[in-house]
């Protein structure tokens, strides 16, 4: 199971009842969060949601909106006496931005471990996830981010017999640990079958509908897309800011056919993002407005 929470649903600054736009995941014990702007650890707070177990934070880019929140939130997790290390990943020059921002967070007492991206497309494993991120068009550097939990196959007796893996072995691999027993070296893909479908969450804000987008958003269980501008006449603004419309970020669901999409980080002059979606939903009729808070929790198919 995966749960996802939309911290905030903002963009630019936050408001009275609109927190900044930021993402946290929970799966098997460890928790993740995309992006950090001011108040996001208030935002936390009012979901009931710890930030002491977050493993990974993943930054899309170094804009004040989705950074700022971070030094307040690093001594929270340290006056929480968290000891275990904190894996960081964010575009290239991410440890100078955070050891900035750590002038008025000098002392922590946990490490802090760096992963800085300069490919378009890279991938990291990190605990149950398998974070994929693909640079995007914004005006200064900037990834999204697809969050997946793979899935392994059944364990498949037939196949572990004619491989000749011994039965007290079986219940170690079928967890996915390689074993060495009497000389031999045995591997899961000896007693499982295909893997099966995963779970999938693509995350996406500040930049221009590219085609990246919806090749990694494709069949998502949930895809988190920014649609900074819902009225009419916002097209040249979208295109010289490098946002996107609320009617960009639907025909690239269209295309990706996620099971939904949420719209976030709205312009703080989008009060009610829920007046446009009639338009927006003849385009790709699962999308939704989303407001702070928003959670779902993901399942594994029944097989």
């Amino acid at each position: 199971m995966l749960d996802i929470c939309l911290l905030g649903t903002g963009g630019m600054m936050p408001l009275p009842y609109r927190w900044l736009t930021a993402m946290m995941a929970r799966c098997e014990g460890s928790n993740l969060l995309i992006d950090c702007g001011e108040g996001t650890q208030i935002a936390l707070k009012e979901k009931g949601w710890s930030p002491k177990p977050i493993d990974v934070i993943c930054f899309t880019h170094y804009h004040a909106d989705h950074i700022s929140g971070l030094p307040g939130l690093l001594l929270t997790m340290g006056n929480a006496e968290r000891t275990e290390p904190l894996v960081l990943i964010g575009p290239r020059g991410l440890e100078r931005v955070v050891g900035n921002l750590r002038t008025i967070a000098p002392e922590l007492p946990f490490e802090l471990r760096f992963i800085e991206l300069a490919e378009p497309r890279e991938q990291v494993k990190i605990g149950p996830y398998v974070i994929d991120a693909f640079r995007v068009n914004h005006n200064v550097v900037c990834y999204g981010y697809s969050i997946s939990i793979p899935r392994a196959g059944r364990f498949d007796v037939e196949r572990a017999k004619e491989r000749g893996v011994p039965m007290k072995a079986w219940s170690r691999l079928q967890k996915g640990e390689t074993l060495e027993m009497d000389g031999v070296v045995y591997t899961p893909d000896m007693v499982l079958g295909p893997a099966r479908r995963g779970l999938k969450v693509t995350y996406c804000t500040d930049t221009r509908p590219v085609p990246v987008i919806a090749e990694y958003a494709r069949e998502a269980d949930l895809f988190i897309c920014e649609g900074m501008y819902g009225e009419e006449g916002k097209e040249a603004k979208a295109r010289e800011y490098k946002h996107m419309t609320f009617y960009e970020a639907a025909n690239l669901a269209k295309e990706a056919q996620p099971a939904q999409m949420w719209l976030t980080h709205y312009s703080p002059s989008l009060t009610r993002p829920e007046e446009y979606m009639e338009e927006v939903k003849q385009i790709f009729p699962r999308a939704k407005a989303a407001r702070d808070g928003w959670t779902v929790e993901l399942e594994f198919d029944e097989e």
